[in-house]
């Protein structure tokens, strides 16, 4: 989903002063009889013998100044919303007065996105999201809280703020500049997640996922963290449980619906600690594959990444086992086998780099090459007197 783009032109502002002053002559030098006298003929006939050029030019510079004038007008219709030109906002059909969406509000609205083109990127009607959440561009996410209800207005978001470099294959190229033409219907403030059936937290806590995914490939991942927190809201039934009224006793959900919920839960934690490594949050990472192996001991996923996080952390040796259980549950993951003897190969090294650093500390390399010397000696003694016996003998 995505919004409505119209290009607009914005002609710099140019010097209005268009007609040149007179120059003044200096005449106190002269005698006053030398002074010529302009009479009202010398005036009628300057004017009526001007340059035609000159003419054109002061008719030209005035048409600049209407157009100038025009262009800043239409400039003063839009608001710059962070100063940056990236994203701005213009009124087409004002709404209903102080009827904002706050944060985490439900928003509907239709909303139709263009190039600078004219090509029609997104259209959507009665689309629903979720206001703060990532659940649309942030451009979006921005510029439709300063809406009220009723409103439609042209949503200027430049790439910043849009697609990015990456763009949105195959119809949004990177660094797209889109306008989006919003009409905000309606918005709600968020419902209480406790009182929701299952199902319901079920499907909005996997579309929370989903939309944290679709960050991660895009290598957002703060956006993506975001939204994997805000889909174990729904998906978690340990705080504050599951609320069923004493009239929808029906409603409650059976052990299977539950066991579903806790299957959801474990995936977004592990996706949440995928993109915290990507951070390099290695601490929380390793919380969030943690929770994930409470419940499941043996999740390839989430040992292969705990595993991942330790060596990270500088702990090979914790790592190593891990990743052993790892490749013991899948054997053909070559992915886990690779990672594996990476670190065998690592922590060998470091061995070696110890004890050399402990010979170095205590002389022992020296001890060892003194000794080394007397052995060698004890050989070369043992041999001369193994030779003058053969030769007595």
């Amino acid at each position: 989903m995505d919004e409505f783009k119209e290009k607009t032109e914005i002609i710099d502002e140019t010097d209005k002063t268009c007609n040149s002053e007179s120059e003044s002559i200096i005449l106190n030098d002269l005698p006053e009889k030398d002074i010529p006298k302009v009479t009202e003929e010398d005036k009628l006939g300057s004017i009526l013998s001007t340059d035609p050029e000159s003419t054109s030019d002061v008719i030209d510079c005035k048409e600049l100044e209407s157009t100038t004038g025009d262009t800043d007008k239409e400039n003063e219709e839009w608001l710059d919303i962070l100063g940056s030109g990236q994203l701005k906002k213009k009124v087409i059909t004002p709404g209903e007065k102080d009827s904002r969406p706050e944060r985490y509000h439900v928003c509907v609205i239709d909303l139709e996105g263009t190039l600078q083109d004219g090509t029609i990127v997104d259209k959507e009607e009665g689309f629903k999201f979720q206001l703060g959440d990532a659940e649309v561009i942030q451009g979006l996410d921005l510029a439709v809280p300063l809406m009220d209800h009723g409103e439609v207005a042209y949503i200027f978001v430049g790439p910043r703020f849009g697609y990015g470099s990456i763009g949105r294959p195959p119809d949004i190229p990177p660094n797209a500049e889109i306008t989006y033409r919003v009409h905000l219907i309606s918005s709600e403030p968020e419902p209480s997640v406790e009182s929701l059936p299952a199902l319901e937290r079920k499907k909005i806590g996997n579309k929370k996922r989903e939309r944290g995914n679709w960050w991660y490939t895009r290598d957002e991942h703060n956006f993506a963290i975001q939204c994997y927190r805000r889909a174990l809201d729904f998906l978690d039934d340990i705080e504050g449980g599951i609320i069923v009224e004493p009239d929808k006793e029906e409603s409650k959900p059976n052990e299977d619906e539950l066991q579903d919920l806790l299957e959801d839960r474990l995936k977004v934690y592990n996706n949440l600690a995928a993109a915290q490594m990507k951070i390099k949050a290695y601490d929380t990472a390793l919380a969030s594959v943690q929770n994930v192996l409470r419940c499941q001991p043996k999740n390839v996923k989430a040992l292969f990444r705990k595993g991942k996080i330790l060596a990270a952390k500088g702990d090979t040796e914790a790592a190593i086992p891990v990743l052993r259980l790892a490749s013991q549950l899948e054997p053909e993951s070559k992915v886990i086998h690779q990672e594996l003897a990476r670190l065998v190969k690592q922590k060998k090294k470091d061995s070696e780099m110890e004890k050399n650093l402990y010979r170095k500390m205590f002389g022992q390399d020296k001890i060892e090459d003194s000794e080394s010397t007397n052995a060698a000696s004890k050989v070369n003694e043992l041999d001369s007197s193994s030779v003058k016996k053969v030769e007595i003998s």
